[in-house]
């Protein structure tokens, strides 16, 4: 019989579950292009010519600000595996009996805490090692490169698969035993080195629960594109995993109103594992986006969340079950309502099917341009901003890239501009990507607002430039950069471009630019999700031009 405080540890499991897999994939918030940085001074063809770049200064300061995003987002998502994690079987009926050792094995409470908060400490400096370990293998050019890459993308799909059939029960994820007697051993020697190790034996023996979430959260650490991001991740991780010894250890007590353990654990791990499946078709996503195959569109994504969602949901209800689950023999009030919450998450994607543009995650989806039925007008505007009836000829790449819905941007740099130049208006460059969750959250949320829509498509010609398309060049087209740098695709053509002239390599990056002079109107920003400080951003730009122009 499972009691409610038991059901009330699944809830907060559950809250930490959600927002381990979607801040997780939040991580994104700055993705990298996968160049790196180029001297501005430096002529060459594969760049359009411009006088001046924006200051080194104000580039630094939009690209610190994004990173700073990246690494909290990285961090609160190890924080959020790391709280999933302790509720996994192979770690939970372990913290009573670790802090219980320590207890016992000193005379005063304060030598148990001191005991704890080394065991606490041992156990964060491992995961940190593990998480700079990453960077110091791959490399920070690796890094940057890894969230474009559709190789990695794709093995990072099959691994994350593999880790949420793991959690389902189709098998378990075990390291050598011969390493867990090896540091059980050396546990046994006492003092420092043995709290060390006896830290160390944790994370071996609780591999099997833990193996998957710290394999996802160090995937989407590293490609965010922060070098930092894998420590950073494994720090957020280890705080979460540390500090209940260390307060169990404070208060003993507390042992006491600690539910027993039981099949509510192996809950738990089935859960995390339907959120595991969810997060690896983002993965799929960003590779179907690159390399423009057009087989896993909006609505088959939705598709496939929708029955994920819906399974979880009658998990919780006890309709669905697996062999190694616990007999259930009723459902418990908590456990309603986190399978109301889940089925009502359920039904509220089913509207996206037809268009709905679903605000809450848009963020996660495949643009709204691949979906093949859409019902849903952005704006209530009908779709009639100025530049759009005042250009009607095919645009270059036009055939290759979604546009944002009701949006009519150019593709190529050197086309946009001069179209800006004969219709006297300037021009709104967004650097984006395929991968880039933020973008796409800007272009559902953000540019969508009534007032931030007519000003993009009345007062400014768009240009999107994607930095990780993987569409090669026309022959005549590709070059080689004075550092080296083979300019083969479109993406290494525009990455090149914002990298060189504008010192930033992260997305979505805005630059507002008079046609004429070919600089900046305003400092270039990042990702604002707030509709009305965007629309000050791009009125500060036309307020420029005016002035510039006049």
């Amino acid at each position: 019989m499972i009691l409610n405080k038991h059901k009330l540890l699944l809830l907060m499991f559950l809250a930490f579950g959600m927002l381990f897999a979607f801040n997780h994939v939040k991580a994104q918030d700055s993705v990298s292009s996968a160049g790196v940085q180029f001297s501005p001074s430096t002529p060459d063809p594969a760049r359009p010519k411009i006088e001046k770049p924006v200051t080194v200064k104000q580039a630094k300061a939009v690209a610190k600000k994004q990173e700073n995003k990246s690494l909290w987002a990285i961090f609160l998502a190890g924080i959020g595996g790391g709280f999933a994690a302790l509720l996994m079987p192979c770690i939970f009926p372990m913290l009573p009996l670790t802090v219980s050792y320590f207890t016992k094995s000193g005379d005063k409470k304060g030598s148990a805490v001191a005991k704890a908060i080394i065991y606490g400490i041992s156990i964060i400096a491992i995961y940190v090692v593990m998480g700079l370990l990453v960077t110091i293998i791959f490399g920070a050019d690796a890094l940057n490169s890894l969230s474009t890459n559709g190789i990695f993308n794709f093995g990072f799909f099959l691994l994350i698969v593999a880790f949420a059939a793991s959690f389902l029960g189709a098998f378990e994820i075990t390291l050598p035993n011969s390493w867990v007697n090896k540091m059980d051993q050396n546990s046994d020697k006492g003092g420092l080195a043995g709290l060390f190790f006896m830290a160390a034996t944790l994370a071996l023996v609780s591999f099997s629960c833990t193996g998957p979430i710290i394999g996802t959260l160090l995937v989407q650490a590293a490609t965010s594109g922060a070098l930092l991001g894998p420590a950073i991740g494994m720090f957020g991780f280890a705080l979460a995993l540390a500090i209940p010894f260390v307060i169990f250890a404070l208060f003993p007590s507390l042992l006491k109103s600690l539910p027993q353990s039981g099949g509510w654990l192996n809950s738990v791990k089935v859960t995390l594992g339907f959120l595991e499946l969810a997060l690896a078709l983002k993965f799929l996503s960003n590779v179907d986006l690159a390399y423009h195959w057009h087989w896993f569109d909006r609505e088959i994504f939705l598709v496939l969340w929708i029955v994920i969602f819906a399974l979880m949901g009658f998990y919780l209800l006890g309709k669905l079950t697996f062999s190694h689950d616990s007999p259930l023999p009723y459902i418990s009030v908590p456990r309603l309502f986190l399978a109301i919450i889940v089925l009502s998450f359920t039904m509220y994607m089913v509207p996206g099917l037809w268009g709905a543009p679903l605000k809450s995650i848009s963020a996660f989806l495949p643009p709204q341009a691949t979906q093949d039925f859409d019902l849903y007008s952005p704006g209530g505007n009908n779709n009639t901003g100025s530049s759009l009836q005042a250009d009607d000829q095919p645009h270059k790449y036009a055939a290759l890239f979604d546009k944002p819905k009701g949006f009519n941007p150019f593709f190529d740099y050197d086309e946009g501009l001069a179209f800006a130049k004969k219709v006297h208006k300037p021009v709104m460059i967004d650097f984006t990507g395929h991968a880039c969750v933020n973008c796409r959250k800007m272009e559902a949320n953000v540019w969508t607002d009534k007032q931030v829509y007519q000003t993009i498509t009345g007062d400014y010609v768009l240009i999107q430039l994607y930095v990780d398309d993987k569409t090669t060049l026309a022959a005549n087209e590709e070059t080689t950069t004075p550092e080296g740098r083979s300019i083969k695709t479109i993406g290494n053509k525009w990455s090149y471009l914002q990298t060189s002239r504008f010192q930033a390599n992260s997305q979505p990056f805005y630059v507002l630019l008079d046609p004429g002079t070919q600089l900046p109107l305003v400092p270039p920003q990042g990702a604002d999700f707030d509709p009305q400080n965007y629309l000050k951003y791009l009125n500060s730009g036309l307020a420029a031009y005016k002035t510039n122009n006049n």
